[in-house]
């Protein structure tokens, strides 16, 4: 049995047993599933129209998501970081009305601001004499510079293949370290809202260690993240305060060094990494804890959960009613090929009985005319015990083009005075187990990696 919901708003209306408890950010929890007379949103002024949605606050973002879905034609889902140089363009491709926030713009592009209240008492939804809308949600792509791409989902591609869940157990709290104003996040707040349970919700205002610290107050069982958010955790002490029965990974190569060490910290918890884009959905899920995924997910052409898999010139390409119907470019435009499959541009190679995630294509790093995955470079050194994340990347040189330098967090721990130490201990091990042009020229010990907001290392092409 498959979701199939006409709108969030029906589902939070109509059953409670299906709606999230509370839904928490920093400083407020609000009960959810509560139905009231009054909507906080003039839905008048948005039914049958295309809203942009951007919102200061998460909290603020998923209350008005959920109120005005099924009632605005299309929401265009904003996130906090775009470049205010893009927003007159893509009001005018998406053809917005209307503006909704919990902020102030200080300019209105010609477009109605709506204006959200704010998030401090419990959620009261108000019924809707019509009959719900196919809303389409335009969300933007992660990972990419210059001017924003976005692509077209509807809630039945978001959450198609989410399921109610029977009670059992202590009840569920999802924590996300995710930002629910982008693919990742959404998801958890979907899967909560069919599913049930609760949500608790990060925030840029905090540290991993403030995030933690509330998550455990809130008793949260189900905590979903990027690698790069888990391994920022884990240099916490915090990360022990929390007792999870779930931890999931995605969004990023989930190598097994971060694998492991999550299953000795958590090792009771149902531990799950997951292929999944903005573009293409949710491809697949891997709880055998091993890195990679197995080649039968191709090898046999399975197709569960409706999702087939294949991968050409090295590239995973996937065809699913999850995959976007396009990209919004004037028109929704298609990106899947004649036989309804699209290209992740995510590379694999096979290694035995499994495929393993080595980057993206456009990373690839040109070292004298061979080919180097950073991603596969960074699963090596992050394999050395005394290395918490590693950041791999191209340096200019006059011979090849190009050479590779890493940059190295040690673990919480590590003496500053065997930086240099460490450094050749991870060049050889590097030269152990990566061809000659693949080791790093030069590894430098850092503090910190930056990390973007959709929660994946910030990667500067040289």
């Amino acid at each position: 049995m498959r979701s199939n919901l006409a709108s969030l708003r029906g589902l939070v209306v109509g059953s409670n047993a299906g709606a999230a408890r509370f839904l928490a950010d920093e400083t407020t929890s609000l009960a959810f599933g509560l139905r009231g007379s009054e909507a906080s949103i003039a839905l008048d002024e948005i039914a049958g129209r295309t809203v942009l949605l951007s919102c200061d606050r998460q909290l603020a973002y998923a209350r008005a998501l959920i109120e005005m879905d099924g009632i605005a034609r299309r929401i265009v889902v904003c996130p906090p970081d775009l470049p205010e140089q893009y927003i007159a363009p893509v009001l005018d491709e998406v053809g917005a009305h209307a503006i909704v926030t919990d902020g102030t713009w200080p300019k209105a592009y010609g477009r109605k601001i709506i204006q959200l209240p704010s998030a401090t008492s419990d959620f009261r939804i108000s019924t809707w004499p019509m009959e719900p809308l196919k809303t389409e949600w335009v969300l933007f792509t992660s990972g990419t510079t210059g001017p924003p791409k976005m692509v077209v989902h509807t809630l039945q591609s978001l959450s198609g293949h989410l399921l109610p869940r029977a009670p059992r157990g202590r009840a569920v709290t999802w924590c996300t370290f995710y930002d629910v104003r982008r693919y990742g996040g959404l998801q958890v707040l979907l899967r909560a809202l069919i599913g049930g349970g609760s949500v608790v919700l990060s925030s840029d205002r905090e540290t991993p260690a403030a995030f933690l610290r509330r998550a455990a107050v809130h008793d949260a069982t189900h905590f979903l993240g990027t690698p790069s958010h888990w391994r920022r955790a884990l240099m916490t002490s915090e990360s022990r305060l929390i007792s999870p029965d779930y931890v999931r990974l995605s969004g990023e190569v989930a190598d097994q060094a971060i694998l492991d060490r999550l299953k000795a910290l958590y090792p009771t918890a149902r531990l799950v990494h997951a292929f999944a884009s903005t573009e293409t959905g949710v491809a697949f899920e891997v709880e055998d804890e091993r890195a990679g995924f197995p080649a039968a997910y191709i090898d046999d052409d399975r197709s569960a959960g409706g999702v087939e898999l294949r991968v050409r010139d090295c590239s995973l390409w996937v065809r699913s009613d999850r995959v976007a119907a396009g990209r919004l470019d004037g028109e929704i435009r298609s990106f899947t090929d004649a036989d309804g499959f699209a290209d992740t541009g995510d590379l694999v190679v096979r290694r035995g009985d499994r495929y393993h995630f080595v980057g993206r294509r456009e990373g690839v790093v040109n070292v004298g005319g061979l080919k180097v995955h950073p991603e596969e470079v960074e699963t090596v050194i992050n394999r050395h015990p005394e290395v918490r994340m590693s950041l791999v990347r191209a340096r200019a040189n006059f011979v090849t083009g190009a050479v590779v330098s890493a940059e190295i967090v040690p673990e919480p721990d590590a003496d500053p005075a065997n930086s240099a130490s460490l450094a050749r201990e991870v060049i050889d091990l590097c030269r152990r187990e990566l061809p000659t042009h693949k080791v790093p020229a030069t590894v430098r010990i850092v503090e910190s990696l930056e990390i973007a907001p959709s929660g994946k290392l910030v990667r500067r092409r040289a």
